[in-house]
């Protein structure tokens, strides 16, 4: 770790072989494996899991984010619109092909395809993606993981709420309630509010003094190691109890044609700076989460093929990251 909280990079060169590309993924998924095994034997209790997810997302997460933005340094050239697009425009794709496939592949209601769309399109980006984009790119990442993130959790939940609501036949759909649902939780999400907090630090020219300073830096160092810990520890939640066909629909569209066309979006379309396209691709390559199952809980619509889909697609992620690695190697100068 540097004195600023943010890893560096395992090798100073660009990760073009397969054992650079080892030296990331095995410690970020060695971690996963520790959280799993540790609430799998029963080491650490189930309330101790919780408590360290709530801890990682409402406070060591935000710490990093804001310490990030202080510190970014300006990208030329860069523009966080055209990441937006190949990114959640990519999603966008992806959530109506997972939509369609629900109803005329899998057979399925169409409210189970709001939480199918969602488990395809919104991967484990904070807890998963973060330390893979920073254990790649370093402090290079932290503007445009921060312009991702910024957004994703409240867009994804606010399209969600609308598909289901607009396709379970219900009266009285509000436009305004569920606008005023996103901005509350806008406002309120720990993640938006680090970012925010940092941005506007940025603004005032004060910098950080050293004890604030190095107190934040604490706290961001143990964002990674402890949301890898806390992904691990939370599977132990998640069942192999999903209809077969949905958990692959959910894992091919995730986990290969979700980086594939953010891939030729960002590389090939808009042609981001290659860091900002790396983060978007890893970040779209990220397995389902536990924002998918708690939708599909919410609204008890297909909960057992999101369940399995976050386990078995958090399996196969180091398979499809390892490959993504290596493609990276070969497409970044």
């Amino acid at each position: 770790m540097t004195a600023a909280g943010l890893p560096v990079r395992l090798r100073s060169s660009n990760p073009r072989s397969m054992y650079d590309v080892v030296l990331i993924v095995a410690p970020v998924f060695g971690l996963i494996a520790l959280g799993y095994c540790l609430a799998r034997f029963a080491i650490l209790s189930e309330d101790a899991g919780k408590g360290l997810a709530e801890f990682v997302f409402s406070v060591a997460v935000p710490a990093l984010l804001f310490r990030m933005m202080v510190t970014a340094e300006p990208v030329e050239g860069a523009a966080p619109f055209a990441l937006w697009v190949s990114y959640f425009g990519s999603a966008g794709v992806i959530w109506l092909v997972a939509a369609l496939a629900t109803l005329f592949i899998l057979r399925r209601p169409a409210p189970d395809g709001a939480a199918i769309a969602m488990g395809s399109s919104f991967g484990n980006i904070v807890m998963l993606g973060i330390p893979l984009a920073l254990d790649r790119f370093g402090a290079d990442a932290a503007t445009p993981i921060a312009i991702i993130i910024s957004i994703s959790a409240p867009l994804h939940w606010f399209v969600a709420t609308l598909h289901i609501e607009l396709v379970s036949e219900r009266e009285g759909v509000s436009w305004g309630r569920q606008i005023k649902q996103l901005f509350v939780s806008l406002i309120r999400n720990p993640l938006i509010l680090g970012l925010v907090a940092g941005l506007l630090w940025r603004w005032t020219g004060l910098g950080l003094h050293p004890i604030p300073d190095k107190m934040i830096s604490l706290l961001g160092q143990m964002a990674i190691p402890g949301s890898l810990v806390a992904l691990g520890l939370g599977l132990t939640a998640f069942q192999m109890r999903g209809q077969l066909p949905s958990v692959i629909v959910i894992c091919l569209l995730s986990l290969a044609a979700f980086p594939a066309l953010v891939w030729l979006l960002a590389f090939h379309v808009l042609t981001l700076p290659p860091v900002w396209a790396g983060v978007a691709v890893l970040f779209s390559a990220c397995p389902p989460g536990a924002n998918a199952y708690l939708f599909a809980s919410r609204y008890e619509v297909a909960q057992g093929s999101i369940s399995a889909a976050v386990a078995l697609g958090t399996a196969f992620s180091v398979i499809s990251v390892t490959m993504i690695l290596v493609l990276l190697g070969s497409q970044m100068p």
